[in-house]
C-alpha cells in the first residue's frame, strides 16, 4: 500500500495553505460503477459496516473524506475496511479553499463522499454557495453513496440546524424559547436525494437533545419551510443506512452500545405556541424508534421492528404517549 501526504499552498498567496490533502493507497483517479447510499451516524466511535457498505457501492474506487478542520486520521481507518482504490481527506476550511479547483476536481472523482465530525457552522460558513457544495451534489447525482457522522450528518438534510450562535442549543433552551438565538436554521445547504423535507439530528440521548428536535420542527412548520416537518435523529455510535431510491432504512450500530435508537419523528400540525419568549406547545408529533435489525420508509413513514408513540408540549414541557421520552 503507497500511502502518501500532500499539502497544497493557497493561489492567492496566502501565507498558510488553503487546503490540506492526504491519501492512502493509489493516488491516481480510478473510475468505477457506483450506486447510491446515505449513510448517517449520530456521532460517537465508528461503525465499521457504514464504511464497508460505502465501499461496496463505490464500487471500490476513491473514497474521499471532507472535513473543515482536523487532519487524516481517518484515512488508514477506512482504507482497512472500504476495499477501495484510495482513500483521501481534504481539509476545506476557508471559502477560500472551497473556490481551488484541487478541491472541486478532487470531490467530483470521487466514488464515495463522507463527512467527519467537528462544527457544521463551519460546513455552512465556509462551503454554502461554494464549489464544494456543487462538487458534493455531482457526487450525489451520479448517484454514488454520501455519508456523514455528527455534525457531518447534521448538514445531510435538507433542513439543519446550523449551529451559528456562541452557545450549542439545548433542549430545555429550545423549549421555553423556539426562537432563541442559539435556535439556528439552515436549509437547502444539502439537496441530497431521500432527504427532502427533513432535518438530521444527532448525539440524541447522549446529550439529551429529543427536545430540540421536536422544537426544531415545529419552527419548520411555524416559519412556512415546509408543510411536513419530519426528522431523522441518531444516538452516537449508531447510524442509518437510507436507500434513497427506495426511501427504505437500515438501522445499525457497534456491538457495545447499549442506546442504538435512531428516532423518526414528524409533525403535519403547526404549533399551537411557537412565539419569541414563551415556551412551545405543540401536539402529535409522532415518533417511531428504531433499533438495529428495524426498518422504517420515509416514503410511507412506517417502520418495522420499532417502537411508535407520540410527543406533545404543553408549556415548554415534552410529554410522551409511553411515559418515556426515549
Amino acid at each position: 500500500m503507497a500511502c502518501c501526504v500532500l499539502i497544497f499552498g493557497c493561489a492567492t498567496g496566502a501565507r498558510d495553505p488553503a487546503y490540506r490533502y492526504y491519501v492512502a493507497g493509489n493516488p491516481d483517479d480510478v473510475v468505477t460503477e457506483t450506486r447510491g447510499l446515505l449513510v448517517m451516524q449520530g456521532g460517537g466511535t465508528d461503525v465499521d459496516i457504514n464504511y464497508q457498505r460505502m465501499g461496496e457501492f463505490a464500487g471500490g474506487g476513491d473514497f474521499l473524506v471532507l472535513r473543515a478542520s482536523g487532519d487524516d486520521d481517518y484515512n488508514e481507518y477506512i482504507y482497512k475496511l472500504c476495499n477501495c482504490d484510495s482513500v483521501e481527506t481534504i481539509v476545506v476550511d476557508s471559502r477560500d479553499a472551497a473556490y481551488e479547483r484541487f478541491v472541486a476536481r478532487k470531490i467530483r472523482r470521487a466514488e464515495a463522499l463522507f463527512i467527519a465530525g467537528g462544527d457544521q457552522s463551519n460546513y455552512v460558513r465556509f462551503w454554502k454557495g461554494t464549489a464544494v457544495e456543487d462538487a458534493i451534489h455531482f457526487v450525489a447525482a451520479k448517484p454514488a453513496p454520501i455519508g456523514g457522522t455528527s455534525a457531518g450528518m447534521a448538514v445531510m438534510g435538507q433542513f439543519s440546524y446550523s449551529a451559528m450562535s456562541p452557545e450549542s442549543l439545548t433542549a430545555a433552551v429550545a423549549l421555553s424559547n423556539p426562537f432563541h438565538v442559539d435556535l439556528t436554521l439552515e436549509r437547502d445547504f444539502l439537496n441530497l436525494a431521500g432527504l427532502e423535507n427533513v432535518i438530521t439530528d444527532q448525539h440524541l440521548i447522549e446529550r439529551d437533545r429529543i427536545g430540540r428536535t421536536v422544537a426544531i420542527l415545529a419552527r419548520l412548520l411555524h416559519d412556512d419551510w415546509t408543510s411536513t416537518g419530519q426528522a431523522i435523529a441518531a444516538d452516537r455510535e449508531t447510524s442509518v443506512h437510507l436507500d434513497p431510491a427506495t426511501g427504505i432504512a437500515e438501522i445499525f450500530s457497534t456491538a457495545t452500545h447499549s442506546t442504538p435508537y435512531v428516532y423518526f419523528m414528524r409533525s403535519l400540525s403547526e404549533a399551537t405556541v411557537c412565539e419569541p419568549e414563551k415556551p412551545l406547545s405543540i401536539q402529535d408529533v409522532s415518533v417511531y424508534r428504531v433499533a438495529p435489525g428495524g426498518t422504517f420508509d420515509l416514503k410511507n413513514w412506517t417502520g418495522t421492528g420499532g417502537l411508535a408513540y407520540t410527543f406533545s408540549v404543553n408549556d415548554g414541557q415534552l410529554i410522551s404517549s409511553t411515559g418515556e421520552i426515549y
